[in-house]
C-alpha cells in the first residue's frame, strides 16, 4: 500500500504540472492561431487602454530584444546561407532601406519647407527614414507566409549600418535639431543584436530547430504578448492628444498610412524583377521602421508632435498585415505554383 502511495504521488504531481502548463500553453495557441487579427487588435488596445501604456513604457528594450531574439530563433538556417551566397539582394535591400530612403524623406522635407514650417513633423518623418527595419519585421513576414529569413538578413545589415548612416543624414538634414552619437547608438545596436542572436543560439541547442517549429503556434502568441507591449508603451497617450487636437490627430494619422503604403508600393515597385513575392517582402520590411531604437538613442527627448508621429505609425504597421494578407497570400501562392512548375520541367 505504501508503495503504491509512493509510486502514485510522483505521477500526480507531474499530471498537475502538465494540467498547469496546459492552459498558458493552449491561450498562447489559440492567439498565435489568431495571426494578422491579433497583431491588429494590438493597436486599439494600445489606445484603448493609457494605464497599460504607462505600465509597460520602461519595458520598451526588453521588448525589442525578445522580438529580435524570436527572429532569430526561428530563422531557416538552409535559407539564410542561401541569401548569403547571393548577397546582391541583400546588398540592394540594404542600399535603398539604409540610404535610398532617408535620402528622399530628407530632400522632400526640405523642399516642401515642412522643416520650417513643422519642425517636429520633419524630425519625425527624418527619423522615420534614418531608422532601421523594426525587429518585428520578420515575424510578422512570417505571419504572412512572406520569406521571413530574407528580411532578417537584411534587417541585420541595415541595423549594422544605421549607426553611421542615421549620424550621416542628421547632420546633413537636421541641423541642431537632433545631435545622434554613432558610437553610442551602434554600441546599443551591438549589443542588442548579439545578445538576441546569443540567446537564439543557447534556444535552438537546446530544444532543436524541430521543436522550435513544432512549436510554431505558441511561439507566435508570445511574439503577439511581445508586440502589444512595445505598442502600449508607445500608443499611451493617443486618445489623451486625439480629444485636445481631434482634426490634427487625425491629419498626422492620415499622414502616418500614406507614408508606410508608399514605401511599401515604391519598395515592391523597384525590386519587382526578383519575383513578387520577395519583393513584397522587401517592401514590407522597409515600410516598418523601428522607431524604439531612435526614441532611445534620442532618450525620449522629443517634441510632442514627433511623439504622436511616432505613437500614430503603429496603426498602419499593425493593421497592414491584416490588410495585406490576401496579396500576401497570392504572391505566394503563384510563387509556389512556379517553383513547382519549375520543378516538374525539370
Amino acid at each position: 500500500m505504501v508503495e503504491g502511495i509512493g509510486l502514485t504521488t510522483p505521477l500526480r504531481m507531474a499530471s498537475n504540472l502538465q494540467t498547469i502548463y496546459a492552459t498558458p500553453l493552449r491561450g498562447l495557441t489559440w492567439l498565435g492561431d489568431q495571426g494578422t487579427r491579433a497583431v491588429a487588435a494590438i493597436a486599439f488596445i494600445a489606445v484603448a487602454v493609457p494605464p497599460l501604456g504607462a505600465l509597460l513604457r520602461p519595458y520598451v528594450t526588453e521588448a525589442i530584444f525578445f522580438l529580435l531574439c524570436i527572429s532569430f530563433m526561428r530563422v531557416d538556417l538552409a535559407a539564410l546561407y542561401g541569401h548569403l551566397r547571393r548577397p546582391a539582394l541583400v546588398a540592394a535591400a540594404t542600399a535603398w532601406t539604409t540610404i535610398g530612403v532617408p535620402l528622399i524623406v530628407g530632400l522632400i522635407a526640405h523642399t516642401t519647407g515642412l522643416s520650417d514650417s513643422s519642425p517636429g513633423l520633419a524630425l519625425a518623418l527624418m527619423l522615420q527614414g534614418m531608422a532601421s527595419p523594426m525587429m518585428a519585421a520578420p515575424a510578422l513576414a512570417a505571419l504572412m507566409g512572406l520569406d521571413a529569413t530574407l528580411v532578417l538578413v537584411t534587417l541585420v545589415t541595415s541595423t549594422a549600418l544605421v549607426p553611421f548612416t542615421a549620424s550621416l543624414f542628421a547632420s546633413l538634414f537636421l541641423g541642431g535639431m537632433l545631435n545622434i552619437s554613432p558610437l553610442t547608438l551602434g554600441l546599443k545596436l551591438l549589443g542588442i543584436l548579439t545578445a538576441s542572436l546569443l540567446a537564439a543560439t543557447v534556444i535552438r541547442r537546446l530544444f532543436g530547430s524541430e521543436a522550435i517549429q513544432r512549436h510554431k503556434r505558441p511561439i507566435d502568441g508570445i511574439n503577439i504578448v511581445i508586440l502589444l507591449v512595445f505598442a502600449s508603451a508607445v500608443m499611451g497617450d493617443v486618445a489623451t492628444d486625439f480629444l485636445a487636437a481631434p482634426l490634427f490627430t487625425i491629419g498626422v494619422a492620415l499622414l502616418a498610412f500614406a507614408v508606410y503604403f508608399t514605401l511599401l508600393a515604391v519598395t515592391t515597385l523597384i525590386f519587382r524583377r526578383v519575383g513578387h513575392e520577395r519583393a513584397f517582402a522587401i517592401g514590407l520590411m522597409v515600410s516598418q521602421r523601428n522607431l524604439g531604437l531612435m526614441l532611445a538613442a534620442t532618450a525620449g527627448a522629443l517634441p510632442a508632435t514627433t511623439w504622436l508621429y511616432f505613437a500614430l505609425t503603429q496603426f498602419p504597421i499593425h493593421l497592414a498585415p491584416y490588410m495585406l494578407m490576401p496579396i500576401a497570400r497570392r504572391l505566394t501562392a503563384r510563387a509556389n505554383a512556379s517553383s513547382g512548375a519549375a520543378a516538374g520541367s525539370t
